[in-house]
């Protein structure tokens, strides 16, 4: 108990020493985690700590990030970027690997381990671009869909190189191989192993398939079942056992438990239970990935890295100059231009995690000798050790000469402080801002879309960038003092961070927020906010006046009409709104629905009344 307790103290006062000064230093978490990783090497070392297997323990959080990102990522957005998997994501793949070999051959190793070293450096690490894009928000842009396309295609085919590694097996080594066991901590049980290629195939096909069906038809009962017991923890302990138990069936058939992860994911995007899974995984997830940097970082033999030092840093350099032409070949290609192209090449020339495995993989089936394996990890470790100083470079290099004048623009400090403050500039927000400033009234409004914000500067518009839901930015801003907030932002998820926070932190704020349908509406009811627009509210009554208009009515009594409808719905949306909970569906919440049946049995004859009074008027 003594030693783990030690080892959990030093792994966590590490991260907790490093992680800020690499933020703060503007060097990112990541690089910050791997710095940590390696100040504490010799300690592990010293308490003979075995960080390959602490490493596979780590290796989890990439697990629960991809499942994350695909709650993140609904089906018809999948499907949407088809083109992107299939022209980048493979493209990637079959060239990198093709120019790998081809360096690997012209320094004289067998065409079986240059096939293999060429298959393993293709692929890139998930952990660190998946990370890295996130914390810079990044993610959505065009550069940073192209690069995440790019990622899962490389984990469907880790399925195909585990299962060419085995037919590239040396003569020579193979007394070594048998010495070195199967795969050493990253082994694991295979069920498919024994079996003939196409029932391996079917296997595994079958296995993707039950994995959708659990998500579809036995997840969501679950999470019903598990909410009727109020507890909080059980609904955490059943979102592990989910992506635990995923991750299991995926290892069992010889897949990427990543990429089950991912799929259950995207499955369960549309699910109401969507946003619970993701606050009770975040917390696991970011430890977890946290501890795998770490372990990479610590994981360097710095012994053997002292003494070929110029054969790694050379080949490193190799391997990121030889992935980043590739990546500028294929995303030229398919389109990406300028900062897009950019990002997309300097987020993937590194090695990915899943090269310890596939490397370990190839020492036990005689495709890697001991001693090439051991080169082969450091210049791995090596490449996603630069990775963070290359998106460095991206920030204050490429980002700066394709964003003129941005680096100039106060960001993180906002030197105004007005009262009003408008978070998201897009179609909503900018008539907001327009009104606002014919009016006299002016606002502090920030905005993330850096494109967007250059064109807005060509007009005339100022407009700071940053993430509005970011409670340092909002202070900056002077949202203690502000009194109202519009809160005009796309996305959902990030509308209901904001109007959390806000309404939480600052009751005396006026709250406006945008809503994007009637569950939306009630939804930031019970967060407290209480001045709510629905998106396309306004604009569906204007249409339906003209129904009445083209239907006869003179324009007088289709504004009654509407007004009266108006009048209605508003009323006793409100009355619906203090019955709605947050904590579990609305059609599950039997106080809600019947609070519905009985404004609906009260409200329509009324309503109907109305109507036809205003209808005998106008004809």
């Amino acid at each position: 108990m003594t030693g783990f307790l030690i080892l959990a103290f030093l792994i966590l006062l590490a991260g907790v020493l490093a992680v800020p000064l690499a933020t703060r230093l503007g060097l990112g978490s990541v690089l910050g985690y791997l710095l940590a990783g390696m100040a504490i090497a010799p300690l592990l070392a010293a308490l003979s700590v075995d960080v390959e297997a602490l490493q596979v323990f780590a290796e989890f959080g990439v697990v629960m990030m991809l499942f994350i990102i695909g709650l993140e990522m609904e089906p018809k957005r999948l499907w949407a970027m088809r083109g992107k998997l299939a022209g980048l994501g493979g493209g990637q793949v079959v060239l990198t690997t093709l120019v790998l070999t081809g360096i690997a051959l012209l320094a004289d190793q067998p065409w079986q381990t240059a096939l293999a070293v060429g298959m393993v450096l293709a692929l890139s690490s998930t952990a660190i671009i998946v990370q890295t894009l996130t914390e810079k928000g990044l993610m959505r842009t065009q550069g940073g869909e192209a690069s995440f396309s790019v990622l899962l295609v490389q984990d469907v085919a880790v399925i195909p190189i585990l299962a060419l590694v085995p037919l590239l097996a040396l003569p020579e080594l193979a007394s070594l191989a048998t010495s070195h066991g199967e795969g050493g901590a990253h082994s694991g049980i295979d069920l498919t192993a024994p079996m003939s290629i196409w029932v391996a195939a079917a296997t595994r096909v079958g296995a993707v398939a039950a994995v959708i069906a659990i998500g579809i038809f036995a997840i969501r009962p679950l999470f019903r079942y598990i909410a009727r017991a109020n507890l909080r923890e059980l609904f955490t302990a059943a979102a592990l056992v989910v992506v635990i138990g995923i991750a299991l069936l995926m290892s069992l058939v010889g897949l990427s438990p990543a990429l089950g992860a991912f799929i259950a994911g995207v499955v369960l995007a549309t699910s109401e239970y969507r946003h619970e899974l993701e606050s009770d995984i975040n917390p696991f997830k970011g430890l977890l990935l946290g501890l795998f940097f770490i372990t990479v970082g610590a994981g360097i033999d710095f012994g053997l890295a002292a003494t070929i030092w110029d054969s790694v840093l050379f080949w490193a350099a190799v391997t990121i100059a030889a992935k980043m032409a590739v990546l500028l070949v294929v995303g030229w290609l398919y389109g990406l231009r300028r900062q897009a192209l950019w990002l997309f090449c300097l987020s993937l020339p590194q090695a990915g995690e899943f090269a310890f495995v596939l490397i370990a993989f190839g020492v036990a089936n005689a495709v890697f000798a001991p001693e090439f394996a051991a080169q082969l990890l450091l210049i791995v470790a090596l490449t996603m050790l630069v990775t963070p100083l290359l998106f460095i470079a991206y920030d204050k290099l490429i980002a700066h000469a394709y964003c003129a004048g941005q680096g100039d623009r106060e960001a993180d400090a906002i030197d105004e402080d007005n009262p009003i403050i408008i978070a998201g500039r897009g179609r909503v927000g900018g008539i907001v801002d327009r009104m606002l400033d014919a009016s006299g009234h002016r606002a502090t409004v920030i905005d993330y879309n850096s494109e967007h914000l250059e064109v807005l500067k060509k007009f005339g518009v100022s407009t700071y960038y940053g993430d509005a839901t970011r409670p340092d930015l909002l202070a900056s801003a002077g949202i203690e003092r502000a009194r109202i907030l519009v809160v005009a932002l796309d996305e959902r998820e990030q509308i209901d961070k904001l109007v959390r926070y806000a309404c939480a932190n600052f009751p005396q704020l006026h709250v406006v927020a945008r809503a994007k349908d009637r569950d939306h509406v009630y939804h930031l009811w019970a967060m407290g906010c209480r001045d709510i627009v629905r998106e396309t509210y306004d604009s569906s009554l204007r249409m339906g006046r003209s129904v009445y208009e083209a239907l006869g009515f003179d324009r007088q009594s289709a504004i009654a009409m509407v007004e009266a409808f108006e009048t209605m719905d508003r009323t006793s949306m409100r009355d619906v709104a203090d019955t709605y909970r947050l904590d579990i569906p609305a059609y599950e919440n039997e106080e809600l629905l019947a609070k519905i049946r009985e404004l609906k049995a009260e409200w329509d004859p009324k309503l109907r009344e109305a109507m036809d009074e205003i209808a005998a008027r106008g004809r």
